[in-house]
């Protein structure tokens, strides 16, 4: 660490939490400053001052970052109050403490990126960012091309009308459709509230990408390091300065990243592309 940075971005570097779970922990008083405690949000604070969480000294961590291929039945959380799988079984064992950007739901798969760099996750999923995340999704029926427009302009939700989308017909089968859709905006549930709209339900559903990053070839619970043209890119796409500092490898059970679950198959059907839909 180089310099004074704001209270709520050290506890975020240091791995204690997401940034605005951090600025909850500074307001209730559990953070103390060179022995006292501090309530201010804009508190600055440098390399020589001591900082405590709960009586427990913390100190900024190395960046990581990398991506998860995250399974059906896992909650997109470190801790779940019910008892069910978490992300956090499927992460390293050591090292600091990784956050993920955003969320997937429970029954949802695929690429979610997980850091400790505060900064890049809250730029990540700000609406203004128009972060790319591409899913492929199942679901019931067939599309008729007023359903495919509805998806791509944008659908009258409960919490207001959708962003323009990218929309593609992968494949069909005899009672269900392939979906490959491309949306700008990180509401919850939005790829499955969409087509719930248009009177088709999603049955299954998996983000193939965020940000343009693939999470294929990785296995189902695996994970891996993303490399440091694809951090730029993130941090290109946050509209933050690129990272001048190599991430350090992260350490861990042999095999652990490689975590195998049972494939279901890539869920891709057959048959040719028949529609493409982008937004206007």
């Amino acid at each position: 660490m180089t310099g004074s940075m704001r209270l709520q971005r050290y506890l975020a570097q240091a791995g204690v939490a997401a940034r605005r779970k951090a600025e909850e922990l500074i307001t209730a008083g559990r953070v103390r400053v060179n022995g006292s405690v501090v309530t201010e949000l804009g508190t600055q604070v440098g390399p020589k001052d001591r900082v405590e969480v709960d009586g427990r000294l913390v100190r900024p961590e190395d960046r990581r970052y990398l991506l998860l291929n995250k399974p059906v039945g896992y909650v997109t959380t470190l801790e779940d109050p019910e008892g069910r799988p978490t992300i956090r079984d499927l992460l390293p064992l050591d090292g600091p403490r990784l956050f993920p950007v955003g969320r997937l739901d429970l029954m949802t798969e695929g690429a979610l990126i997980c850091t400790n760099d505060g900064d890049l996750a809250n730029a990540l999923t700000h609406p203004s960012r128009r972060v790319p995340k591409r899913y492929l999704a199942r679901v019931r029926g067939h599309l008729e091309e007023e359903a495919l427009k509805a998806l791509t302009e944008g659908v009258l939700l409960e919490d207001g009308r959708t962003a323009p989308a990218l929309v593609l017909v992968h494949s069909e089968t005899t009672s269900h459709t392939w979906l490959d859709i491309t949306v700008y905006e990180g509401r919850n549930r939005l790829v499955r509230r969409m087509c719930e709209a248009v009177g088709h339900p999603v049955v299954r559903l998996n983000r193939t990408a965020f940000a343009g990053i693939e999470v294929e070839p990785l296995r189902r619970g695996a994970y891996r390091i993303l490399d440091a043209k694809e951090i730029a890119r993130l941090r290109k796409l946050a509209g933050l300065p690129a990272e001048r500092s190599r991430q350090k490898p992260l350490s861990g059970p042999p095999g652990r990243s490689q975590r195998q679950h049972r494939d279901r198959g890539s869920g891709r059907g057959a048959g040719r592309s028949r529609s493409r839909h982008q937004p206007r």
